[in-house]
């Protein structure tokens, strides 16, 4: 567990403007700063930052908390990922709470590839072995620049070279096979021998995370050999998910969010030969087929996708199985259609960025591209033709998610196949049922079960907090339903009492997902309240006497049906005589004048009903 001095160190640290203002330009760095939700979609502004509290809040759907939920949801990722995020940004080392073993090892795994690839690509620019990967470097037109950007290296050929690095660099052998660069046994006393290199001759493209820290490799060997690898991929790891990592997303994530598009392809040199051409915002999947994590991953960034494939079959059925993943995440997808015998690589290549753009502007849908496809190997004239082709379109359309993109879709989809919509509305039905897919959209809930007196009275603490002490003195925190409103009036309470900041207290108490940080944000966000001290007095204790005089009708009613239930007439009249009382002292709460005597009496009365605790 992460030590609570690291959170406010980093906290401090990392004022949340300035992240903000890092994911979203924001129109200024000081006063009420204001502008449109990252979160939804609104044409007039009604996200705020506010810097003196350090939270941000939406009034328009209503998302906001600290810098770390900001982080969370922006990139919709855990805590400790939000934490670790941050970290790195402020320059903090984590610590965690009575050592974690796994935190320290997963920090090792992190340095010892961000010092390998420097290693590797220091090898590629000076070592004389290294040639060969230069020459293959110069003859794809790679240049310097793009090298240096994505650090591209050379592992040399040799079984133990990493092995003799690792030695001089401080670094175990146990850690480099933890970070998947050494493979083989992991005995005592048997030295260099007992492992070899899992890269070697090999042009080593370094794998980022979304925060740009090396988590593992790709090799490409330079041999012409049928029986080598093409390419050599790090195994998984403590920090390698290759169904989690898109390959330059590092690089590639701010371009996305600017343009709510990314361009996805399927090999790492695609994607480092458009970004070398102005195309910054590609990325490819990492040895694998793209999952949901992937989509979900880009779902963070952009409202659509563009998928460049090779022109071969296998690429058109990879795109087509990448079109149903996307969809499923709620991406607008297109699908480019290359020259026959083309990939991004290549086509750039041979006849430069502006061919290239003009097939990525002149891309089809996801649904045309797969009608296309399908309309080559099927013959829609004929009966069995349509109906193949109309299943294996309705099995595309049930991956989206939301109604109104599968509307588009089957109108679209009527169209070419020249059948009726209402027909194909029909046939859907049944197939959304199977895949559990709602057939229209679910609004989301606007209702809160928070009792609106008691919000109200966390707003006017928020705003006054000096008027804590009455809730201290006159209202035990129990008696707040709400667990987040009682959390807040107790952080409060706790700020005023140990003379600290409300946003630290709150951060402290707060949990992984920042619920309360959030709720915070809604709370001390809301309207300024107006009116003189006395007057803002005189609303807190209406509001505390509201609390009460629920509580003490809904103990009468209870005891009115106790005492009509029961057949004892001494029970029934000592019911009847606690109910007649609660009605008078509900009389005595209709004034704080009135009412101070009875809260008095009663918290002195429950105060001395409770045992004592043992010292």
């Amino acid at each position: 567990m992460i030590s609570k001095a690291v959170l406010d160190d980093i906290r401090f640290r990392c004022d949340i403007v300035d992240v903000v203002d890092a994911y979203i330009t924001l129109p200024r760095k000081s006063g009420a700063i204001k502008t449109l939700c990252p979160f939804h979609k609104e044409k007039t502004p009604s996200f705020h930052v506010n810097q003196q509290r350090q939270m941000f809040h939406c009034f328009g759907c209503g998302a906001g908390g600290d810098v770390f939920r900001f982080v969370m949801m922006h990139e919709q990722v855990e805590f400790m990922t939000a934490v670790r995020i941050l970290a790195e940004k402020a320059g903090v080392p984590l610590e965690f709470e009575q050592g974690s073993p796994a935190a320290s090892e997963r920090e090792q795994i992190l340095a010892v590839q961000e010092k390998l690839a420097q290693a590797y690509h220091t090898m590629l620019r000076k070592s004389p072995e290294a040639q060969e990967a230069r020459d293959y470097l110069a003859r794809r037109g790679l240049n310097a620049d793009i090298q240096e950007s994505f650090l591209i290296g050379y592992a040399p050929d040799k079984r133990d070279a990493i092995f003799q690095w690792a030695q001089k660099n401080g670094f175990s052998p146990s850690i480099l096979q933890l970070a998947g660069v050494l493979a083989g046994r992991n005995e005592e006393g048997h030295g260099a021998s007992a492992f070899y290199d899992r890269f070697r001759g090999r042009i080593m493209f370094p794998i980022r995370n979304e925060q740009g820290r090396v988590i593992g490799f790709s090799g490409r060997t330079l041999l012409k050999d049928a029986k080598t690898a093409k390419y050599v991929n790090s195994p998984e790891t403590p920090v390698f998910r290759k169904s989690q990592v898109l390959y330059a997303l590092d690089k590639a994530r701010r371009e996305i969010a600017e343009k709510r598009e990314a361009i996805v392809c399927e090999g790492q040199i695609d994607v480092i030969r458009c970004h070398q051409a102005g195309f910054t915002q590609a990325v490819a999947a990492q040895g694998t087929a793209f999952t949901d994590d992937h989509a979900r991953i880009l779902r963070r960034y952009a409202d659509g996708v563009i998928l460049v494939f090779d022109s071969d079959e296998a690429g058109r059925n990879a795109a087509l199985k990448a079109s149903a993943v996307f969809l499923r995440a709620g991406l607008a997808v297109r699908v480019a259609s290359l020259p026959t015998g083309e990939d991004p690589d290549s086509l750039i290549l041979r006849e430069g960025a502006a061919s290239f753009s003009r097939i990525l502007q002149q891309s089809a849908s996801a649904l045309d591209f797969q009608i296309n496809l399908l309309l080559t190997r099927e013959d829609i004239r004929t009966e069995a033709g349509l109906l193949r082709v109309s299943r294996a379109v309705l099995a595309t359309i049930c991956q989206a998610p939301n109604a109104i993109q599968r509307d588009i879709l089957l109108n679209n989809a009527a169209r070419r196949l020249n059948v009726a919509v209402s027909a194909l509305q029909s046939e859907i039905r049944p197939l959304l049922r199977k895949t559990g897919q709602p057939e229209t959209e679910v609004p989301p809930s606007g209702t809160s079960d928070i009792p609106r007196n008691e919000e109200l009275l966390a707003e006017h603490l928020g705003a006054c907090p000096e008027l804590a002490g009455l809730v201290d003195s006159f209202l035990p925190l129990d008696r707040i339903s709400s667990p987040l409103c009682r959390q807040l009036i107790e952080a409060i309470l706790e700020s005023r009492r140990e003379h600290q900041d409300l946003t630290t207290t709150i951060s402290q108490r707060d949990n992984e997902s920042r619920d309360l940080s959030a709720f915070a944000a809604r709370i001390l966000s809301a309207p300024a309240k107006t009116g003189s001290e006395s007057s803002r007095q005189e609303a807190v204790e209406s509001l505390i006497l509201g609390i009460w005089r629920n509580e003490w009708q809904s103990a009468r009613r209870t005891l009115e049906q106790q005492a009509s239930g029961t057949q004892d007439e001494a029970e029934k009249d000592r019911l009847i005589a606690q109910a007649q009382q609660l009605t008078t002292d509900l009389k005595r709460l209709q004034k704080w004048s009135t009412a101070e005597p009875v809260l008095r009496l009663y918290l002195e009365t429950l105060h001395a009903s409770r045992p004592e605790t043992a010292p």
